[in-house]
């Protein structure tokens, strides 16, 4: 079967310049606080771009639909400060009844052409994506950035017991530097130039996320993105590692199959997240950009 991949969004003219400004916002900031190392003010020509320490935004000059979404999505990311603690963001793409595939494990493409494009340009904004192995070794991912302007980020694979085939892409094609990360005592798939083999003592439950975020920034990849699965996912979520969430809802009824997020379990929603949200329009599918470090327990 030939999994067909969706028409990709035209992008207009202001959508391509705001990318641009955005990509040039994130490398201002990149290493540092904003407001050391950035003004918080873009300038091209007649336009005069005001960016504040939130990410908030003014322009001197309207600017289309499909341009201010991209600036009001990106620019908190962006202007994050990264100068005392790495900040980690999830993305996930599930059904509406919360599912990101079927039970066989088929998952192309629960969400649309908007939503491969937003998870692009979110590569190209990170230091380093993270990805656990079964998602590896059952969807063999690329994990590059090919659909917008950008750099390939750095590509982790968190495999513990190294049952991920060395035959898989991210350990044979050299398009960008990868680790494979393995409990002590695993053998790792280091014989290719591009990939090396890191080295961590077990948690309690495999790999611990926070030992994954204190090596990535101890190397220089202070702005991190944890792709998939769902259990993977799950787990930086429980572990109090991550600081954004980025849930992409499909207007799709799968019915069955893996879910997108699993917690244990609470007794009654008082122990319940209700993350600071906002929400964008792609295509036919809705983003859900959570602040993880902006909650309340239900019922506060």
């Amino acid at each position: 079967m030939t999994l067909r991949i969706p028409s990709l969004p035209i992008a207009s003219e202001q959508s391509v310049r705001a990318w641009r400004w955005i990509r040039r916002v994130a490398a201002l900031t990149r290493d540092g606080t904003a407001e050391a190392r950035f003004d918080g003010v873009i300038v091209e020509g007649d336009l005069r771009l005001e960016i504040d320490a939130h990410g908030g935004w003014t322009c001197n000059h309207q600017v289309d639909d499909q341009a201010a979404r991209l600036l009001s999505i990106w620019l908190p990311w962006c202007m994050t400060d990264t100068s005392r603690d790495p900040c980690v963001i999830a993305q996930i793409g599930q059904s509406l009844d919360g599912r990101i595939a079927t039970a066989s494990g088929a998952s192309h493409y629960v969400t649309g052409a908007q939503s491969l494009v937003h998870l692009h340009q979110l590569r190209a904004l990170v230091d380093a994506v993270v990805v656990g192995a079964g998602t590896v070794d059952a969807d063999d991912p690329q994990l590059t950035v090919r659909h917008v302007e950008g750099d390939n980020p750095l590509r982790v694979v968190l495999d513990p017991r190294g049952r991920v085939p060395v035959e898989r892409g991210v350990f044979r094609q050299p398009v960008a530097p990868t680790w494979h990360i393995v409990n002590e005592g695993v053998a790792g798939h280091g014989d290719a130039d591009h990939v090396s083999v890191k080295s961590l003592s077990p948690g309690s439950s495999g790999i611990d996320p926070a030992q994954i975020v204190a090596l990535l920034a101890e190397h220089g990849h202070r702005r991190i993105l944890v792709e998939g699965g769902g259990l993977t996912i799950s787990r930086f979520l429980e572990a109090d590692c991550l600081d954004r969430l980025h849930s992409v809802v499909a207007p799709m009824l799968i019915g069955s199959g893996r879910p997108a997020l699993t917690l244990p379990e609470i007794d009654t929603l008082d122990g319940a997240l209700r993350p600071a949200c906002r929400h964008f329009q792609l295509g036919d599918d809705m983003l859900f950009d959570l602040d993880l470090r902006d909650h309340a327990a239900a019922g506060e």
